[in-house]
């Protein structure tokens, strides 16, 4: 009963979590070290969702609640909420179809549509195609699909052509996922990062995708003849969210990738902790998971590195500005 309680307020607190990148402007701003992905909270809950993988890179399942261990500000925390369940999620398929792309269209529809099929049948998608603008693939009357014909015919819609609204790709995104009913939220994003037709800027895109509660897979299809792709864009978005950048080379191998990607949502654990430092000061607090498995060998843990406490006042509203 107890944990069925905790389970139903972890529900409750991903509607009041958001993240916030530091910038200039307030107390908050000032407080966390630049590039850092953090955690607004304004209740008395942390959560994570760390990813756990062995020397060779695979996935560790079958972790327990004390096999983890964790700090913040150096100061080992509680843990009050543990899980590894393949809970539903809400996921975003962000495709570039700018002229760049042309060639590789085949191995993005492909290796979006091998995410599809490798997800849980509960959860629910969209797609967003951009070039210099941006649109939604499914209907104006289905917000998200969980159906692999649909998801095909909405990557499909649209030529290769025209120069790239990346960040402003991602901004619909994030803004799309303010009507998405499951916990866990997350943006792939198929691009060479390069961005030459958005409104929005660079910082306004990182700064938000940080504020938002949404976790982002980058997947960076390069060419070594365009002089417009940005790696380290994608790379530092991912990072700010939690997610993680790929470079597939040759671009089939994007369909792996996909794949890959929906075995670390699938398999990520979720810890939730009440932090010692119950103040909301807006001072930054730096977050260590830490795994000792008995016979499990060197483990490597992905996770969030830290969040500022701030009042609800001091934070700020997430979504497009």
């Amino acid at each position: 009963m107890e944990q069925q309680v905790v389970r139903a307020f972890a529900r409750t607190l991903w509607l009041v979590i958001a993240l916030v990148l530091p910038g200039p402007g307030g107390v908050a701003a000032q407080s966390a070290p630049l590039g850092i992905p953090s955690i607004s909270v304004d209740v008395n809950l942390v959560v994570l969702h760390p990813s756990v993988r062995d020397r060779q890179g695979g996935f560790v399942s079958g972790l327990r609640k004390q096999d983890f261990q964790v700090f913040e500000d150096g100061r080992r925390q509680a843990i009050r909420l543990f899980q590894h369940e393949d809970v539903p999620v809400s996921v975003g398929l962000l495709v570039d179809n700018s002229a760049s792309m042309g060639p590789k269209r085949p191995d993005v529809t492909a290796a979006a549509l091998a995410f599809a099929r490798s997800s849980n049948p509960q959860d629910e998608l969209f797609v967003v195609n951009f070039d210099q603008k941006v649109s939604f693939g499914l209907p104006d009357t289905e917000l998200f699909s969980a159906r692999a014909p649909e998801l095909e015919k909405a990557l499909n819609g649209v030529p290769a052509w025209g120069q790239t609204a990346l960040y402003d790709a991602i901004e619909a995104g994030l803004e799309h996922m303010t009507k998405a009913s499951r916990e866990r939220k997350v943006l792939i994003v198929v691009s060479d990062g390069g961005d030459n037709s958005s409104r929005h800027t660079l910082k306004q895109v990182v700064d938000n995708a940080a504020r938002s509660n949404v976790m982002i897979y980058a997947i960076g299809l390069l060419d070594e003849h365009d002089a417009d792709q940005n790696p380290g864009f994608l790379k530092k978005i991912a990072r700010v969210t939690g997610g993680e950048a790929f470079f597939p080379d040759p671009t089939s191998e994007a369909v792996n990738v996909c794949k890959q990607i929906a075995q670390d949502i699938r398999r990520q654990y979720t810890i939730g902790y009440a932090p010692s430092n119950e103040k909301l000061d807006s001072t930054y607090r730096r977050i260590r998971v830490v795994v000792h498995a008995p016979g499990r060998g060197r483990l490597e843990v992905r996770s969030r590195a830290g969040y500022i406490a701030a009042p609800p006042a001091a934070r700020p509203a997430p979504g497009i500005q």
